[in-house]
């Protein structure tokens, strides 16, 4: 494939982060707000995001490289988001982790500041395992931050807090979503965000049904084998909207 020379890495890497972006918008995950990353494909410590750009507008010319400790190289006077520490953090402490996914998408907020916890109700949604686990930023940056990973030590905060899962919710705030690749990060951010519109719905008609562990990380396997499908369906979606 094609290589941009000034990043080093494929047409192809460059075209479906900037796909990403737009699938993200036009699935109802992003809005103004809201970023997603992937890991550089020959240098592992480093990782590249937009400038800081509404995502619907981010093209390949707006994409910058990052280090594992959150500095910008060859910046070009472009402006970087300020949360890119969430994915700095992440990357450094997931090295299975090739792509991060940081949202502010709707329903999952009241998952993060209530006693009511996500957890898988349907077989897309099996990644979310048994238990989604909550970041409080106040055990990090104390009771008058302003909610942001502005720095390295908050995002390395919010990387323990994450763990292994695949994704976490951070209180007040939005979430945090990994991938073992861009494809498999932007599935996880779109059916969370389903999982938690459906939760809702179902706590309102009644005890929920959750799946078991087994059904969960078994149905997580075989939707991994399936994902360039939906991936594909979501960027024809994207060529019908752009056109």
């Amino acid at each position: 494939m094609k290589m941009n020379t000034m990043l080093n890495v494929s047409k192809g890497l460059l075209d479906d982060l900037v796909s990403a972006n737009h699938i993200l918008v036009n699935e109802g995950v992003f809005d103004g707000f809201g970023h997603v990353s992937v890991r550089h494909e020959s240098r592992p410590d480093r990782f590249l995001i937009s400038r800081s750009l509404p995502p619907s507008m981010v093209q390949a010319e707006d994409i910058l490289e990052c280090d594992l400790d959150g500095h910008v190289h060859d910046a070009q006077g472009r402006k970087s988001y300020l949360e890119r520490f969430i994915h700095s953090a992440v990357y450094k402490a997931r090295p299975d982790a090739m792509a991060v996914i940081h949202s502010h998408s709707p329903a999952i907020i009241p998952f993060g500041v209530t006693g009511a916890r996500l957890r898988p109700i349907c077989h897309m949604s099996g990644f979310l395992g048994s238990v989604t686990p909550v970041f409080e930023i106040r055990h990090a940056a104390g009771e008058s931050s302003d909610m942001l990973i502005r720095n390295q030590a908050l995002g390395e905060s919010l990387a323990a807090t994450l763990g292994q899962s695949a994704v976490a919710l951070m209180r007040g705030h939005g979430s945090v979503t990994v991938g073992k690749s861009l494809p498999q990060a932007v599935f996880r951010a779109i059916y969370t965000e389903s999982n938690a519109r459906l939760q809702a719905q179902s706590m309102m008609l009644g005890e929920v049904t959750y799946l078991t562990d087994d059904e969960a990380f078994n149905s997580s396997e075989i939707n991994d084998l399936q994902i360039e499908r939906p991936w594909q369906l979501w960027k024809q979606k994207l060529k019908a909207v752009e056109l």
